[in-house]
């Protein structure tokens, strides 16, 4: 499963915190558009009695074996009718029960295969979520035993409750089955994690389980089939359909099994020998190439690092409509939500945004999670950081360092930003409910934790290890403790001190540096703080002194919560660079002067060497020295930190904007990357001058959207009038930035004319889309003279907020609903007021 990212701008510019997939990082764009971030900081909230509840690694009394389905679909009821074969086998103890996972089924018959007869067994089905099963004698462990059972999924039926990460939790989804939505696809699809499988076939839905699995799907013969592992049959049907059998013969958990069914288009590609297939929308095929083409490169890559050639038949990627979270590692064939399916357009602005990290995020996954699973949920650290560690990794070897460093900073300043956070394990015995392991220590700080044990142990020695815990666990399951031996093996070193604080205990180092220069007696001193609550932690780090035009390192490790640590040097140095690698997981408050992070932006080399300095300039911008680092930032060699300082400069300041004017224009017409265009074109616009006016007008004929979209809220600011008759000159072709462009404008200037095209893009837009814009949308239903267009907006609002108020939205949702209830009785529209008032009260008791 995968996190979805923010863009950069938001990162930086509100100070909040991302999560994994449709989570905070959803609501923080959301949060920001409604408070100030001040306001937007969540308060921890009190310990649930649950997490005093060890939640013990569940035991083995049966193991499945083999696991083969016939289904069929009902697309009028949403049922699925399913015939299925388990073999199994008892773990260790004979036992003459069974109790397998079946969540809201019609079970009509169970029995034993014998002989090819079915045999009728007795069974208790409890809360239709578990079948107890009385076998026919006592099974041993060197006895495999099958299972047939002829049942009807109802998934649409099911009471089940979603998370942060997965906002549901019903297993099979049929989407627009009758085909009455316009513009939506009819498709067919499953999500199994955590344990949701089981919502559409019987089994021990617990990730410890490992099997081999046939599926046979009988579908519309109109329709593509996708599921794990090889398609060995299909057989057209005289009623019109068609039965595909995709065959898994390699093990893997069942909340890894998948089936998708659709009109999909499909392109070819390969690895080596091996099938590597995309599947989207018609409308989106000839982007496949570009959406998805990296992705034998990164197999490659990731073969060769790991030392593990990738283990599967085949490797496809599925992109379908309304998903549930972000994407999810299906064996041999990774799910994808809508926001991965993008246009030539649209990917001009993309980089390394949240659709390709997601891309290799999956991807590792076929290692870190399908080839060795997680024992628990309790280790999901061994799937989950792993796959976040595979973002900053490949960054590194596709885009370069400064990508990387940006990536894998950005993921630790979300998990330090997140309430409650640091009072979590990443390994997590203790917890109320599974689904609560997949947040950001998970994810954010897991994959921080793992790039600091490669840069302790180095590249070589880490990557052996992690070949060793691969292999030795192959096709079975990991926890941590299995990743520290194998580490440890690789190395010979000892690691237990690392783990034991990263992995077994909870929080960070919040971390104090200052120093002292004795002139006299030629010394530098460094003094080391540790000031949070609870353990100290071990840190070792580099130590960089910039003296006398080189670099000298020092190797040390703080061992104390205070540390004083002196140089003997020649002379003054012209800076001491604390943590030289920038790899520490801490909240750092570090001494330097301006003048030394002057000096640190121009000659030490890593991406946060240079962010340090732009922050520390960011409120000083009357000095000459912030400025200087400021007017250098807007030529920085990483797009990211040329749109870090053009957000950063206070054009207010006179002697900045001299300097900085002609340098925005120049990157406003010429920049090599789209992003810094736009945000150049912003930062002109809003000193609204009109001399600039030819310089928007030109933009809008970019191929980007994002430097569309800010050329049109540019020429907004200047002349209202001409931005609202721009505007109807884009609304047949409009993403991403342009389209929040148009929403800002109509929402400003429009009127109940534009609220049709204003409501039909949130409609459609994914869940980050709408929390992008929901702010702007909100105004607009306020301002809206047809009450039923006020009400359509208090109705996506409301559904929003029910939707993702396990993250905070509900109360988000609330205050924009307030908003527009308070406008709505100064016009004294009563209708509207109720509808408000009905939606607050059906947030608020939303489970």
């Amino acid at each position: 499963m995968v996190k979805i990212h923010l863009p950069y701008n938001i990162y930086f510019s509100i100070k909040m915190t991302d999560l994994k997939p449709i989570s905070t990082l959803l609501l923080s764009c959301m949060i920001t558009a409604v408070f100030t971030s001040s306001q937007a900081q969540q308060t921890p909230q009190p310990e649930d009695p649950a997490l005093k509840i060890y939640r013990e690694v569940p035991k083995k009394v049966n193991d499945l074996v083999h696991t083969k389905l016939n289904v069929r679909f009902d697309y009028k009821k949403r049922y699925m009718y399913g015939k299925e074969w388990v073999t199994l086998k008892p773990h260790f103890y004979p036992t003459d029960t069974l109790r397998l996972d079946a969540k809201g089924m019609d079970l009509k018959t169970i029995a034993v295969v014998k002989n090819g007869k079915n045999i009728p067994l007795k069974f208790t089905y409890q809360d239709s979520l578990t079948v107890a099963i009385k076998l026919d004698k006592v099974y041993h462990n060197n006895e495999n035993y099958t299972i047939y059972i002829d049942y009807t999924a109802k998934p649409n039926e099911l009471k089940v409750k979603g998370s942060a990460a997965i906002n549901d939790a019903k297993g099979l989804y049929f989407i627009n089955p009758d085909g009455t939505e316009k513009d939506k696809p009819t498709q067919i699809w499953t999500q199994g994690e955590t344990e949701s499988s089981s919502a559409w076939f019987p089994t021990i839905d617990k990730p410890s389980q490992k099997t081999s699995e046939e599926i046979s799907m009988t579908v519309p013969a109109k329709y593509v089939t996708l599921s794990n592992g090889k398609l060995t049959l299909q057989k057209n049907n005289a009623d019109g359909t068609r039965t595909d059998t995709w065959v898994q013969d390699l093990p893997h958990s069942p909340y890894l099994f998948m089936m998708a069914v659709g009109d999909f288009k499909i392109y070819k590609d390969k690895w080596r020998n091996k099938e590597v297939n995309y599947y989207l929308e018609p409308k989106y095929a000839p982007y496949a190439k570009e959406i998805f083409g990296m992705t034998p490169e990164a197999i490659e890559f990731y073969s060769k690092t790991l030392g593990v050639d990738f283990p599967w038949y085949k490797y496809a990627q599925i992109v379908v409509r309304d998903y549930v979270s972000g994407a999810m590692e299906n064996t041999s064939a990774t799910l994808h939500g809508a926001y991965v399916q993008a246009t030539h357009r649209e990917l001009l602005d993309a980089y390394y945004n949240n659709g390709r990290s997601t891309i290799v995020h999956e991807l590792f996954h076929q290692w870190f999670g399908d080839y060795v699973t997680a024992e628990s949920w309790s280790n999901l650290t061994v799937n989950e950081s792993f796959a976040n560690f595979s973002e900053t990794i490949w960054a590194e070897h596709k885009y370069g360092k400064d990508v990387a460093d940006e990536h894998n900073y950005i993921d630790m300043q979300n998990y330090l930003r997140s309430p409650n956070a640091r009072t979590k394990n990443l390994v997590r015995f203790h917890y109320a409910d599974k689904e609560d392991v997949f947040d950001v220590v998970t994810y954010q700080k897991g994959g921080r934790i793992l790039n600091m044990l490669r840069n302790y142990l180095g590249n070589e020695a880490f990557y052996k290890g992690l070949g060793i815990y691969l292999k030795t666990n192959a096709f079975k399951n990991g926890e941590a403790q299995q990743l520290r031996l194998a580490l440890e093996e690789a190395s010979g070193l000892d690691l237990n001190w690392f783990f034991n604080q990263w992995y077994y205990a909870a929080g960070h180092p919040i971390l104090d540096i200052s120093y002292k220069w004795d002139d006299a007696t030629k010394t530098q001193t460094v003094y080391l703080q540790q000031s949070q609550d609870g353990q100290i932690f071990k840190l070792p780090m580099a130590i960089d002194i910039y003296a006398d035009g080189k670099k000298t390192r020092h190797k040390i490790w703080m061992n104390t919560q205070n540390d004083t640590l002196t140089f003997k040097l020649g002379g003054k140095p012209d800076l001491v660079n604390v943590d030289g690698d920038k790899i520490l997981l801490t909240q750092k408050t570090d001494h330097k002067t301006l003048e030394e992070f002057a000096f640190q932006y121009f000659n030490a080399p890593l991406y946060l060497d240079r962010l340090e300095a732009i922050n520390a300039a960011a409120d000083k911008q009357s000095d000459n020295t912030a400025q200087k680092i400021l007017i250098a930032a807007l030529n920085d060699k990483y797009y990211g930190l040329r749109d870090k300082a053009i957000r950063t400069i206070k054009l207010s300041n006179d002697a900045i904007r001299a300097q900085a004017q002609p340098i925005l224009a120049k990157l406003a017409q010429t920049d090599d990357n789209t992003l810094v265009q736009a945000q150049a074109i912003t930062a002109l616009g809003s000193l609204k001058a009109s001399g600039n006016i030819n310089l928007f007008k030109q933009a809008l004929s970019s191929q980007s959207y994002a430097v569309q979209g800010a050329a049109l809220n540019a020429i907004d600011l200047l002349d209202p009038a001409l931005a609202m008759n721009l505007a109807k000159n884009y609304e047949a072709d409009n993403k991403g930035g342009l389209t929040v462009a148009l929403m800002d404008v109509y929402a400003s200037n429009g009127s109940d004319a534009q609220w049709p095209f204003v409501y039909k893009q949130f409609d459609e837009a994914g869940p980050q889309g709408k929390f992008n814009v929901v702010r702007k949308f909100a105004v607009m239903a306020g301002r809206v003279e047809k009450p039923e267009y006020t009400q359509q907006g208090i109705t996506q609002i409301k559904q929003l907020g029910i939707t993702y108020k396990s993250i905070g939205a509900g109360d988000v949702a609330i205050k924009l609903i307030t908003d527009i209830k308070e406008q709505r009785q100064k016009l004294k529209d009563d209708s509207s007021v109720k509808a408000a008032d009905e939606a607050i009260k059906l947030i608020t008791d939303a489970k």
